[in-house]
């Protein structure tokens, strides 16, 4: 099933955004074992993320042949752990986190790719920057030396309105399209799950997060 789901959803993301720009898909591996990302990756999948940090590193050795992505909240005291291991991490939400990964990675020699984080649905329960502070929390997140800004993520909010989320979409891109003017490495606008990724790809999202579309309903382990 992962295989024919993998195979399912890279043919028919084949022709791009409606820009016609590449969609990278990630698969979003939060409770998947070892095997069964193993074989979305032998079925075509290049791109895998994870949402823990307990995760990332307990899977790191068991998995191979894909950019490994941090897609969940980063705890400042767990970034050690993802030092020189990822190929992009995109939820850099905070300036205190930003702070952590310079030292972190400027010990070491490395430089973290990042996305920034937008709060696109202005909610509570989310992280993140607002719309409004996206473009200069930006510029002051490129003059970290060791952290290369790579462009914007974001998750819509829950909503029945189809027209919200189409206008939410396309600000996005609007503030992905005004970073992209002075900076030649922004080159993801990550937005995209598995109840919206189409949507947003219509609006311009060039990288999609998909998990349960591709491996079925998460596997949680029963609670003693």
């Amino acid at each position: 099933m992962i295989a024919e789901n993998v195979k399912k959803t890279l043919a028919e993301i084949a022709g791009g955004n409606n820009l016609g720009e590449k969609i990278t898909l990630v698969a979003a591996t939060k409770t998947r074992t070892a095997d069964e990302i193993n074989e979305a990756i032998e079925a075509g999948i290049t791109d895998i993320g994870e949402n823990k940090v307990q995760e990332f590193t307990e899977k790191f050795d068991l998995v191979h042949g894909a950019n490994r992505h941090f897609i969940g909240h980063l705890q400042t005291n767990k970034v050690k752990y993802l030092i020189g291991k990822t190929y992009l991490i995109h939820s850099l939400d905070r300036f205190e986190l930003a702070d952590e990964i310079q030292k972190r990675a400027e010990k070491v020699g490395w430089v973290a790719d990042c996305l920034l984080e937008v709060n696109i649905g202005s909610e509570l329960s989310k992280s993140g920057f607002s719309r409004e502070e996206a473009l200069s929390a930006y510029e002051k997140m490129r003059a970290y030396p060791n952290i290369r800004m790579r462009g914007l993520m974001a998750m819509l909010p829950l909503s029945d309105d189809t027209q919200y989320l189409r206008e939410l979409c396309l600000s996005m891109r609007q503030i992905y399209d005004t970073i992209r003017i002075s900076d030649t490495n922004a080159a993801y606008l990550s937005m995209g799950m598995s109840g919206d990724w189409r949507l947003c790809a219509e609006c311009g999202s060039n990288m999609i997060r998909l998990g349960t579309s591709l491996f079925g309903p998460r596997n949680y382990p029963a609670k003693e």
